[in-house]
């Protein structure tokens, strides 16, 4: 038989305190990151967006289209969030156009939006996600960036009581529009909204002296590349007047940069190569984003006009005949 031990009383009142402060030590660590994650999580994703004071467009716009109460429910819902920068950058008066037609609105804002809780670690698994609008978005992870569509991720894993924001630096639109929304949504005409735009001078004065002004406001509609001020200047010394005192050859150059049809940026980029009115095909190379055409590059494009589209270029585009008979002179 062994006598069983019986630690003193002061040992026993050790242990107790110190097993007491050890518990109170990883109480109290541990407390400050589980009242920040209830915090952060106690807010829907309406809530969230105004909050961040980033997406005060959004808000408005799920206000006008009448989703403030679904984005504000149970969900969950990953929304893939525009910032104010992102609708600033939609062509003049598109933004008017969708906030005063709702279902226009609506369409657009659901297809920003993807039923579930898909966080960043999930997205980068995906290569496409069907939307609540009902059509999909394509996704490329690659390099640590992360695009949806044309649109690049800024900011990921914004949590919400019901769902997640990833912020993204373009508006996406849903393939079934990006044919026929523009068109509505411009009143000018493609001369006259070259001429407000203010950086296209040269080309006013240029189309003026090749007797293509009446051309180019009427119905066609047309797809212009338009080359700047800057483009134009570009040019060698004394090519320009040469130009514009040869008014069938300044008509060949104009001529060379429209292309019959109203075409998107998203319609071009999926060509090699589009016939001018001129005759002569121009080439078309999209790598990255970026879209050439010949040696030009688009530096911005889907400026909407009542007859058609311009996208601006920083280079003037010359047609091959005419290059190869004053490469010959």
């Amino acid at each position: 038989m062994f006598a069983a031990t019986v630690a003193p009383p002061q040992r026993v009142m050790a242990r107790l305190v110190f097993a007491l402060a050890l518990i109170a030590s990883f109480v109290s660590a541990a407390a400050p990151a589980s009242l920040a994650h209830a915090q952060t999580m106690s807010a829907d994703i309406v809530d969230t967006a105004v909050a961040a004071g980033q997406f005060k467009t959004l808000a408005t716009a799920l206000k006008a289209a009448g989703l403030v109460d679904t984005l504000k429910g149970p969900g969950p819902f990953t929304v893939f969030a525009p910032t104010d920068a992102a609708f600033a950058k939609l062509p003049a008066g598109t933004l008017d156009s969708l906030l005063a037609n709702p279902d226009q609105l609506r369409a657009v804002l659901t297809y920003h939006v993807v039923a579930g809780r898909v966080t960043a670690a999930d997205v980068v698994k995906l290569h496409s996600a069907q939307t609540v609008q009902g059509e999909d978005v394509t996704i490329d992870a690659a390099n640590g960036m992360v695009k949806i569509n044309d649109a690049t991720v800024t900011k990921a894993d914004i949590m919400a009581s019901n769902g997640v924001i990833h912020a993204i630096d373009t508006v996406i639109l849903p393939p079934s529009m990006t044919a026929q929304a523009p068109a509505p949504m411009a009143t000018a005409d493609i001369v006259d909204t070259a001429v407000a735009a203010g950086n296209f001078t040269t080309l006013a004065t240029a189309l003026k002296a090749a007797g293509l002004v009446d051309t180019l406001k009427g119905p066609g509609p047309f797809t212009v590349f338009a080359p700047t001020d800057a483009a134009f200047a570009k040019l060698p010394s004394g090519t320009l007047n040469s130009l514009l005192a040869n008014p069938d050859q300044l008509r060949m150059v104009l001529t060379y940069h429209v292309v019959a049809g109203a075409d998107t940026a998203a319609a071009v980029a999926q060509l090699q190569q589009a016939a001018t009115v001129e005759g002569e095909d121009v080439t078309i190379q999209s790598t990255d984003g970026t879209v050439k055409i010949n040696d030009a590059t688009v530096t911005t494009p889907d400026i909407m006009a009542s007859n058609g589209i311009i996208h601006v270029i920083d280079t003037v585009l010359l047609p091959p005949s005419l290059a190869a008979s004053q490469a010959a002179q």
